[in-house]
């Protein structure tokens, strides 16, 4: 009796396998790497989706590779989402059986109202637009120091832009030009909104 309850399980798992292994043959898959404007690629969400109903949903690697198996044949959707940065999706992705559809130029952008900007614009003693200024960023710390992060030059219309973190933080911008006096503004930010500045430049005095 005992010999034949394990010929029967035996043949019980069997049964399984091979019904798992016809299951397998019957599907497919979605697998691709995310890239990201800045910041990790890592802890990205990527759902699977058949028109609005979520069908299953994975988390991109260190890399910001992902893979999906098990898929059923079928017309399917993906959106991307992590905080910071801006929500992606695809549409009409034919997934068939066999090997997982590989999905590449998957590109998340930042979430740019989830920055704080400083936009400002550099002017000559006159009061004119001042092209090719430098302006150089900088973090003040909590000693009085300063942590330089960027520099920008002005653009025809003498302005500049910096991308920042919205946490509360204050930044000093330094303008320098060829025989101008440097100018200097610091900068409060405290969430994620466009703070405008502008800044002068004088003429050195004649040695």
């Amino acid at each position: 009796m005992k010999l034949k309850a394990v010929a029967l399980v035996a043949l019980t798992l069997l049964v399984l396998v091979g019904t798992s292994q016809a299951q397998d043959r019957a599907t497919g898959g979605l697998k691709g790497k995310v890239r990201v404007e800045k910041g990790s690629a890592a802890g990205v969400s990527v759902i699977v989706r058949q028109a609005e109903r979520e069908v299953t949903h994975v988390t991109t690697n260190n890399s910001g590779d992902f893979s999906v198996l098990g898929v059923a044949p079928g017309v399917y959707g993906l959106t991307f989402l992590k905080p910071g940065l801006s929500v992606a999706t695809i549409e009409k992705i034919n997934v068939s059986v066999g090997k997982p559809m590989n999905l590449s130029n998957l590109l998340l952008t930042v979430d740019e109202g989830s920055l704080a900007f400083i936009k400002g614009s550099v002017f000559s003693e006159s009061g004119r637009s001042f092209q090719s200024a430098r302006v150089e960023l900088a973090r003040v710390l909590e000693d009085g120091s300063l942590k330089k992060l960027d520099a920008r030059v002005t653009n025809d219309l003498g302005q500049f832009s910096f991308r920042l973190p919205p946490d509360t933080a204050k930044y000093r911008l330094t303008a320098k030009a060829d025989h101008m006096v440097t100018a200097t503004k610091d900068v409060d930010v405290e969430g994620a909104v466009v703070y405008r500045v502008a800044l002068s430049l004088i003429s050195s005095p004649p040695k």
